[in-house]
């Protein structure tokens, strides 16, 4: 352990401090597509018994029309938070009729582009900014990238926890903003070290080895053929955060800065206001309809397919930069985790405890600047794992030096134990994240019990991508539908619904001028005000 971790853990297990680990929070968004019995794309609306896409906070649609979204509230505890979204998933199940959700991150067999509907959001002018949006991530990406899903984990520590380390560190909270930016940047010193060891996550919880031929479209690539329907990589973890996944040649080049928050902000709004020349041919409008935001490099800051995010909640009609700007970090948003197609709800309570450990291992442990050059490396070592993380003699680049990842994933899991052993103590848990480390070595010493073994397993076992999606789907709906949520709990959801359904008609009601003096305002809002 570094001399920093020692010391904070040590404050952290102080009497004085105890507990302060029980009040962070964490959260769940759960993305999973409607199918029909065949397992094919839902080509239905979204069902209005589950509210407003646009005003429901616990579900909506992210990209495809059927791509749902399940937004948990935060918690401290990630049993909680797990029940939250398995509650979710039996009100939308009791709704989707003979539809079900699919199972796994990549998507199920999909129509033509042209048969792919976009989110809808409404006739409000917030509602179509986001429809708008989603044409021009269309116009770029194309569509069947936008039936990719995946899961979010927010994450956050305690105001009070950063004030302790604040004071530990010898700097005078009374300077003006100090907690504020030493918050900021100490979640931005949390995203570099996740830099550096993200690839475990890939090795241990990525669960995309293998994914339908129909989704490339003819798209150049490197896959092997299993078999009529199915391309795979041997050895890959996960192919949804491989060059297959959001990507094109504008966000090729874009690296954020993440050395501190400010360069950061420069850099996303850089390409917020970049030209890109390929969209100006493209324009902004078709036949006098809007078919992009923008012809700049990123249409809005979160275009920016990041395997991680500093987040704060955003003011309504506030950009996501502006806030971090005049608030600072409130909180990171994890994004590379795959869908776990063996957990019904698509992340198992083991997979959070360890990313628990894991973040506040990043958060806690000495974090240097990086630069250019180590920048690239990590993100190799991060390429190299999603595609060939279950190879036998797979090495990473660390400090200049090819190691065995199976050597520096368990120098890894040894670092973070302590930490695991503290939330322990403070959870009042015997041993359940210490547990749920013990589990991922095991994955580490035996590749065959990772997730993406286990799918490439299943798979050619019945010979299709396609066919595993959909049995694990028709498991999960038989699971879902067996034991519907209590009265009381249903009509709390219901009641949700009817007041988001209310809430979007209200805001329609509610504009006044047009959609391109709106978007046109919003394209120039101030974009970091005084805090």
């Amino acid at each position: 352990m570094s001399n920093q971790l020692t010391r904070r853990l040590a404050l952290l297990d102080d009497d004085a401090h105890r507990g302060l680990l029980n009040q962070g929070l964490r959260g769940i968004e759960r993305e999973t597509l409607r199918i029909d019995p065949q397992g094919r794309l839902a080509r239905t609306p979204h069902p209005v018994a589950l509210g407003s896409a646009l005003t429901n906070p616990q579900i909506t649609t992210d990209y495809a029309e059927a791509l749902l979204e399940f937004i948990t509230p935060t918690d401290n505890d990630i049993g909680t938070t797990l029940a939250r979204l398995d509650a979710i998933h039996r009100f939308a199940y009791a709704r989707l009729g003979d539809e079900m959700l699919w199972s796994e991150s990549m998507p199920c067999e999909l129509p033509d582009e042209a048969d792919i509907a976009i989110a809808w959001y409404g006739t409000s002018h917030i509602g179509m900014l986001k429809h708008v949006y989603r044409r021009g991530l269309a116009l770029r990406y194309g569509k069947a990238m936008q039936c990719i899903a995946g899961i979010h984990y927010n994450y956050s520590l305690p105001e009070k926890l950063w004030k302790v380390l604040l004071t530990s560190e010898g700097i005078p909270e009374e300077r003006r903003h100090a907690l504020r930016d030493f918050q900021s940047e100490s979640y931005i010193a949390t995203i570099r070290n996740f830099r550096r060891y993200s690839w475990l996550l890939m090795y241990l919880f990525g669960a995309s080895p293998a994914l339908s031929t129909g989704f490339l479209r003819g798209r150049a690539h490197d896959l092997e053929t299993l078999s009529d329907d199915t391309l795979f990589l041997p050895y890959a973890t996960s192919l949804r955060m491989s060059d297959l996944g959001y990507q094109n040649d504008a966000q090729s080049g874009l690296r954020p800065h993440e050395n501190s928050l400010e360069s950061y902000v420069v850099t996303l709004m850089d390409a917020v206001n970049r030209p890109y020349a390929p969209y100006q041919q493209l324009g902004t409008k078709k036949d006098g309809e809007w078919i992009q935001l923008s012809t700049n490099v990123l249409q809005i800051e979160n275009e920016y397919y990041s395997t991680i995010r500093p987040k704060r909640v955003i003011r309504t009609g506030e950009r996501p930069v502006q806030a971090l700007c005049n608030r600072g970090v409130q909180y990171i948003e994890v994004r590379c985790l795959d869908v776990d197609p063996f957990e019904p709800v698509g992340i198992s309570l083991d997979t959070g405890r360890f990313l628990d450990a894991f973040l506040l291992f990043c958060a806690l442990e000495e974090s240097p600047h990086i630069s250019v050059a180590e920048g690239q490396i990590h993100a190799r070592n991060f390429a190299r794992t999603v595609k060939e993380g279950r190879r036998p003699d797979l090495t990473l680049t660390r400090d200049g030096i090819e190691i065995g990842l199976q050597a520096w994933a368990d120098e890894l899991i040894e670092r973070i134990r302590p930490v695991a052993v503290l939330l322990d103590a403070q959870h009042n848990e015997e041993g359940v994240y210490a547990s749920s480390l013990s589990l991922q070595k095991a994955k580490i010493a035996n590749p065959a019990l990772t997730p993406s073994a286990r799918v490439l397993d299943e798979v050619r076992a019945l010979g299709s991508s396609a066919a595993f999606g959909l049995r694990q789907s028709e498991l999960h709906a038989a699971f879902f539908r067996a034991e519907p949520l209590m009265p009381a709990e249903e009509a709390l959801f219901n009641e949700m619904a009817a007041t988001s359904l209310a809430d979007q008609a209200a805001i329609e009601a509610q504009d006044t001028g047009n959609f391109d003096d709106f978007v046109a305002a919003y394209n120039s809002s101030t974009l970091c005000g005084n805090p």
